[in-house]
């Protein structure tokens, strides 16, 4: 596996030479329940960038933006969003940037939060001319720090999940949700940042999750970027 972090600008050239693909993980710090960790959407991102690079040649994984439009979650200790406009403008300037050396950029986004400004940041760049994709995961199951979340978390970190802690959150239907989520974020539905319920969460069902998600992945990077 490459990381960008640990090359020299010569590695970069010659990488970049060969037609390297630089694959930038979008995440985001914010509440996933009293039992997941802050940086559960950095940390899937990562995860499955660095599972790309081991299976595709040529793969450069960047360093992962942490940040994210987290806002529906700011009633929670801890959340650090930085909004949509922001996200769209870092991601504007991060792949302008990326492809004065990498033709073709990839966006690996797994955080839901940041779905509009990243399509909208794609969207810009594609219009300059600029080889660049994004790709989330999709996940089936619940929609934030349930069964699904918890499961893949401890596939990846098992020693970061606090199982003891993991209680059921508001288990109804999401677009049940949606009028009062807008209006008051996620506290205003689920007293414990929890949308679904992580009883029955297990590494297996992660593994099965990530590896789907993973060769989905390589699929798309060598049919559309190759």
């Amino acid at each position: 596996m490459t990381e960008l972090a640990s090359l020299t600008w010569t590695d970069a050239a010659d990488l970049a030479g060969r037609g390297a693909v630089l694959v930038v993980p979008v995440g985001a710090t914010e509440q996933h329940g009293p039992h997941l960790p802050m940086s559960t959407d950095t940390d899937i991102a990562v995860a499955l960038a660095e599972t790309l690079a081991r299976e595709v040649a040529d793969i450069v994984v960047a360093p992962a933006v942490a940040f994210g439009s987290s806002g529906e979650h700011q009633g929670f200790p801890g959340t650090l969003s930085i909004g949509q406009e922001a996200v769209e403008l870092l991601l504007l300037e991060l792949v302008r940037s990326a492809t004065e050396t990498f033709p073709r950029v990839l966006l690996v986004s797994a955080h839901g939060g940041n779905a509009q400004p990243v399509t909208r940041a794609v969207c810009r760049l594609r219009g300059e001319g600029r080889s660049v994709l994004a790709w989330a995961p999709r996940w089936d199951g619940d929609a934030h720090a349930g069964r699904t979340e918890t499961s893949v978390m401890l596939a990846l970190a098992p020693h970061r999940v606090r199982l003891d802690a993991a209680r059921a959150g508001n288990t109804s239907p999401v677009r049940d949700l949606l009028p009062r989520l807008r209006e008051g974020g996620l506290a205003a539905v689920t007293a414990n940042g929890v949308l679904g319920d992580p009883a029955g969460a297990n590494a297996e069902e992660g593994d099965t999750l990530l590896r789907r998600a993973a060769a989905e992945l390589a699929h798309l990077v060598i049919s559309r970027m190759r």
